[in-house]
């Protein structure tokens, strides 16, 4: 016991640290430790030793100068080491945690993160055990139809507020949607639809996606289209759900006392999508179209009417009718469709479109065989070759959403599985999906379609790396919700290797998973409550946690570091207690595990079902969740 305490005091002391992936390392991956020194310490080598304290593996230490608060880093590379088991790594005297190489590593990964998306329900809520915000809602900001009821209960809250948007739930439905597409034997069947314990036949990424896709039929109500479509009110596209007014009262999803101007705990209002700036107040966003939204809906219906058909036939052709006039409705009118700001300066500033109208038109091309779709995805495709913020220092909040480009990937899927007999399909999937299609060298002849857009990714990616010549490999800017970017290019990083072969960035690929889960200066896994047992977030930003415990929110990838400056001009913020990574935030980005500061400590909606893609990607495909 003493001798623990003195080890336990030394660590405390110590000036380097070892930072390693906490969830551990794939046998065929690249394995990396960084060392994060405060001081300038010097090391030249390092060794791993196995679970009986033998020496299996010695490298350099490869000097990689300094990064935010470490004045210097090197890179441990043990990718030589394959055996599966529990390691730890030593170099100079200092010491890292336990370390596992496993072939199963992420087994189980995905799953854990839906967690963190049931407890975020409204309509039933599972944690909660009942139902929540009944008087969902009354339209605004409309000519015509202001203070009219409309059924739209369901859905996910974005983050810790209970805020509701299309944008960031269309696209947080299609990842689950395709990480179940792509790794169906990654996630297994423990709850039922409604997020209680119990299987029920369907996997439960499914269940969880469909929970989100009933909420965006409501939110698009039109099955069909009116005789003619002159204006952007003549189809009902509703994209958010509440405002900023819900940060006035900090309370608890069932007891939700914010007041819209109906009374606390009241109506909360809906807001159309009109194609012009919107805000009720004195601040007002940039919109000038509806394809962003239009887009974002009509790809996560279509994809949902193939992945549904064989489970609800009746809802997978309501979808297939929504997908297609979503996308219509985005050809008709061009433009963005930002979220509405309440009395708060901040909204989510999404600035592109084209690529949301690439995705809807290849799902579309999918779903229907039509290849008229096939055509637009492609010219969508060469107006955005490469998401901006790749290779920018900086943008505004949610400027660029989504932060990577399924499109391009989805695209050259589509064209090379109409070009070969389609793969068996896994039990329980459409035949008219084309489950089973690996993209990859071998699966067709290189078309026009794979190279071209592959070369759109590799832009995309060397922007990116290019600015990755520090210790941890990360080129990305941090801005607000850093993570989502973080996952964002790990997530292309992963697209570009399947639909290539090629390693060239599966480095950085890994390098950016790594970052998440404790490659980082403070050395903290960034998604709350995994792995279990590990070095995580204690204080999230969160009413539920705050009250009931830090466990309500297993699962939720956090907003993650910011540039100093960001964090020090944001409204409403100031730690609660002493920071306990304050050595750690002395450098251009901070990161506060505290309760009060939502630029770093939220979690969130859209980056936790990203990830959720990029977990299942990492389960083997021997390797399969009991259902």
């Amino acid at each position: 016991m003493i001798l623990a305490l003195v080890l336990a005091a030394l660590a405390t002391d110590t000036n380097s640290f070892i930072r390693t992936n906490q969830v551990g390392y794939l046998p065929d991956a690249p394995k990396v430790a960084v060392i994060c020194s405060l001081d300038s310490a010097s090391f030249s080598s390092f060794e791993v030793r196995d679970s009986r304290n033998r020496r299996v593996h010695t490298g350099v230490a490869q000097a990689t100068g300094s990064f935010a608060s470490c004045r210097s880093t090197f890179r441990l590379d043990f990718s030589a080491l394959r055996r599966e088991g529990t390691y730890r790594i030593t170099a100079g005297g200092i010491e890292s945690r336990p370390v596992r190489i496993a072939r199963n590593a992420y087994s189980g990964a995905a799953d854990t993160l839906l967690y963190y998306m049931r407890q975020q329900r409204s309509g039933w809520n599972p944690l909660f055990q009942t139902w929540v915000h009944n008087r969902d809602a009354l339209i605004v900001d409309h000519p015509t139809r202001t203070g009219e009821y409309q059924d739209v209960q369901g859905g996910w809250a974005d983050a810790a507020d209970y805020l509701q948007y299309v944008a960031t739930s269309a696209h947080a439905t299609f990842m689950l949607l395709m990480a179940y597409r792509d790794n169906p034997r990654a996630f297994a069947d423990r709850f039922d639809k409604w997020g209680r314990p119990g299987a029920n036949g369907i996997a439960d990424v499914l269940d969880e996606a469909r929970h989100g896709l009933e909420w965006l039929a409501k939110m698009f109500p039109a099955d069909s289209a009116p005789a003619a479509i002159d204006d952007p009110l003549d189809v009902l596209v509703f994209n958010q759900l509440a405002d900023d007014r819900d940060h006035a009262f900090w309370d608890l999803p069932p007891t939700d006392s914010s007041d819209y101007g109906w009374g606390k705990g009241s109506w909360r209002p809906v807001y159309p999508c009109t194609g012009k700036p919107q805000g009720l107040f004195t601040g007002k966003n940039r919109a000038d179209g509806l394809a962003s939204t239009a887009g974002k809906y009509a790809s996560a219906f279509a994809l949902g009417a193939s992945l549904l058909r064989e489970i609800d036939v009746t809802f997978a052709d309501r979808l297939r009718n929504k997908a297609v006039l979503a996308y219509d409705v985005g050809i008709r009118f061009p433009g963005v469709c930002q979220t509405a700001p309440g009395r708060s300066p901040y909204f989510y500033e999404e600035d592109n479109w084209v690529d949301d109208m690439e995705l809807a038109a290849a799902e579309l091309y999918v779903l229907t065989s039509e290849d008229r779709y096939r055509s637009q995805a492609i010219h969508f495709a060469t107006r955005e070759p490469v998401t901006p913020w790749m290779g920018a220092d900086t943008a505004r909040h949610y400027q660029w959403f989504p932060w990577h480009n399924n499109g391009h990937y989805e695209i050259v899927r589509a064209v090379e599985a109409k070009r070969k007999r389609p793969a068996a399909r896994p039990p329980g999937l459409p035949r008219d999906n084309i489950p089973g299609v690996e993209i990859g060298p071998s699966s067709a002849p290189q078309g026009p379609e794979r190279i071209i857009l592959t070369d759109y990714y590799v832009r995309g990616l060397k922007a990116v790396v290019d600015r990755a010549n520090n210790g941890f490999r990360v080129g990305i800017p941090f801005i607000w919700c850093s993570n989502n970017l973080m996952a964002s290019f790990a997530t292309q990083a992963l697209l570009y290797r399947r639909m290539t072969g090629d390693e060239t960035f599966r480095e950085y690929e890994v390098a950016a998973l790594d970052w998440l889960l404790g490659v980082n200066p403070w050395g903290t896994s960034m998604i709350i409550g995994f792995p279990n047992g590990g070095v995580g977030a204690q204080k999230p930003h969160s009413q539920v946690a705050d009250r009931l415990g830090v466990h309500t929110q297993l699962g939720g990838l956090l907003d993650g570091p910011v540039y100093r400056s960001i964090y020090q001009n944001l409204r409403g913020i100031r730690l609660l207690e002493p920071d306990e990574y304050a050595r750690f935030n002395t450098g251009f980005i901070v990161y506060h595990d505290d309760l009060g500061d939502y630029s770093t400590n939220e979690p969130i909606l859209d980056g936790t079902a990203n990830l959720s893609y990029l977990f299942a990607a990492m389960v083997p495909t021997t390797v399969a969740n009991h259902r």
